[in-house]
């Protein structure tokens, strides 16, 4: 039987961090437990202190397909290459220089939501198809494939 996946995100700033992944990939806040309107709501009504409403934050696919994405709040800065990142698909299906001018368009929209461009990969063919490498609010490396 397969596993249902969730991606975890440590972060600083949990809840500027979801609304950043959220924006890049079309998920939306997970909503708060029945009977609250809004997290802020339900947290005060669990009795966790305001100073921690903003340990942990959660984001999800809208379709119910992908993966649910959970951001936790950590003290440590980020420190060295990711071993694990995420690919952005802004352009599946496209080859060639099409391909590499969707992944330009998208790459110009992600940094006006805040991700750093760090480096392209030109394709090189039969392999490589080419991609951005970016990196999101907090320095985290993901690849616009």
């Amino acid at each position: 039987m397969a596993r249902e996946l969730q991606l975890t995100i440590d972060a600083a700033d949990p809840a500027t961090l979801g609304t950043f992944w959220a924006d890049v990939l079309g998920y939306r806040q997970m909503d708060p437990p029945g009977g609250h309107a809004t997290w802020n709501e339900a947290l005060a009504a669990m009795g966790v202190p305001e100073e921690r409403w903003n340990d942990a934050n959660a984001i999800v696919d809208p379709d119910g397909d992908g993966p649910r994405i959970f951001l936790q709040r950590v003290s440590d800065e980020k420190a060295g290459k990711n071993r694990l990142h995420i690919d952005v698909r802004g352009a599946p299906g496209l080859e060639g220089e099409s391909r590499m001018v969707a992944l330009e368009e998208e790459a110009r929209r992600l940094v006006a939501l805040g991700a750093k461009r760090l480096e392209r990969f030109e394709p090189a063919p039969p392999l490589g198809a080419g991609w951005i490498v970016m990196a999101d609010p907090e320095g985290n490396e993901f690849c616009l494939d």
